[in-house]
């Protein structure tokens, strides 16, 4: 038993009237294929030069998607599907199978250049000034989902020569398996449209998920992914639904606001805060920075010493300057006259309570760029500062020993000759 789809070829062979068969379908061919070059070499290049000289952009986009192309794939096919029944001699079922096939040639060519004018549509979106916080590329491609759909149901009734409402009506009962199959895709349009009314998330946006590894800038946004390159230059691709699940970082409000906080604190060690001596003082009184804390204090402290009775004069009773309060008072004055410091935005210098670590002194301040090698720099840049003016103030960092302190506590206990020295 022959194929159904051979045996008309093995029919007209046997009737022996090839000639004209072959003849005429050669002639349908060379008809095909003069039609597809005069469209594809004469017809599309006029309206290519007739779409470039007008002045909107939409034409031009559709140009460089391939519309024109796709749509030109047309012409020769219907030459095919029309033509087919007029060569002589050829089986009635090899006809249909033919025009079938040029059907189907036909359809898939009109949904991919449907789909190609959406992609067209969301480029010229996309030139829009705020295409970046509303994009709309998730619901180009569920419509493009919807295209090929339809598309395929079409195809698939020319196929069984059915009618494509058939076949919709069919699709009714296979609803539920259809919310199976497409789960991803319509959690995904949910999320997209949450993404996009709340603006959660744009392109450009330095986003963290340490769930997914994420840790960079958003570069693409789809209806079913979303593309994060990571400050290593890898890609992560992140389904659209995870960033309504789970808990996103966007760094976009401190891009926007220009300027990128510094909170970081120097532990200090507590044994070394003291009040200040005369000769503290004096030195102290060097520090331009400071002049404004000393004339502050010199009036508040004496105003509340003086209310003190002769009995209580002791210096235990009264208030005094420490070391910390003045470097604290000098960090301050260090950072509002930093020509790299916000102060626009919030700015102290504070106390935190003491620990096992020492007492941690937090510098709390927005550096006036957002860019990250120029805010490391800044941030460096000030601790450094701060770190070698620290013991102007006698004062010093709590730092866990290490082995070369370990091992110069216990040769002082053991009264060790240092290395190289002779033995008395």
């Amino acid at each position: 038993m022959l194929d159904p789809v051979l045996d008309p070829l093995v029919e007209a062979g046997s009737s022996g009237d090839w000639t004209h068969t072959l003849m005429f379908v050669g002639i349908l061919l060379g008809i095909a294929l003069v039609v597809d070059l005069l469209t594809q070499r004469i017809l599309r290049p006029l309206v290519v030069r007739a779409v470039k000289a007008t002045p909107t952009q939409i034409d031009d986009l559709i140009l460089a998607r391939g519309v024109l192309k796709r749509l030109a794939h047309v012409v020769p096919a219907l030459v095919i599907y029309y033509g087919i029944a007029l060569v002589p001699n050829i089986h009635s079922a090899l006809v249909v199978w033919v025009g079938k096939a040029a059907q189907v040639y036909i359809v898939l060519n009109i949904a991919m250049a449907i789909s190609a004018f959406l992609s067209a549509l969301n480029d010229l979106y996309e030139r829009r000034p705020r295409a970046h916080s509303r994009p709309i590329k998730g619901y180009v491609q569920l419509v493009k989902i919807v295209v090929y759909t339809v598309a395929l149901v079409i195809i698939v009734s020319v196929l069984i020569s059915r009618s494509p409402l058939t076949m919709l009506a069919g699709l009714g009962a296979m609803g539920a398996v259809l919310m199976l199959v497409f789960k991803d895709t319509i959690l995904s349009l949910v999320a997209s449209v949450q993404i996009a009314s709340n603006d959660m998330v744009r392109v450009g946006d330095w986003i963290e998920m340490p769930s997914q590894g994420v840790d960079g800038d958003v570069v693409d946004v789809a209806l079913h992914t979303v593309k994060v390159q990571n400050f290593d230059k890898t890609i992560v691709t992140v389904p659209t639904h995870r960033l309504i699940e789970d808990s996103v970082k966007n760094w976009r409000g401190m891009s926007e606001s220009g300027g990128r906080r510094i909170k970081r604190a120097l532990h200090l060690d507590q044994a070394a805060v003291r009040f200040l001596d005369d000769d503290q003082y004096r030195r102290l009184q060097r520090f331009v920075l400071l002049e404004r804390h000393f004339k502050r204090k010199r009036e508040e402290l004496g105003e509340w010493n003086a209310e003190m009775t002769e009995r209580h004069a002791d210096p235990v009773n009264t208030r005094r300057l420490t070391n910390l309060g003045c470097f604290r008072a000098y960090v301050t004055a260090y950072l509002e006259s930093h020509p790299k410091i916000d102060h626009g935005k919030t700015l102290m210098v504070r106390q935190l309570a003491p620990g096992p670590t020492g007492l941690p002194l937090e510098i709390y301040c927005f550096a006036a760029t957002t860019e990250w090698g120029a805010y490391e720099g800044i941030q460096a840049d000030i601790f450094d500062h701060l770190l070698a003016i620290l013991p102007e103030f006698g004062l010093r960092l709590f730092q866990q020993p290490g082995g070369a302190d370990l091992m110069a506590g216990l040769s002082a206990l053991r009264g060790d000759v240092p290395a190289g020295q002779p033995e008395t």
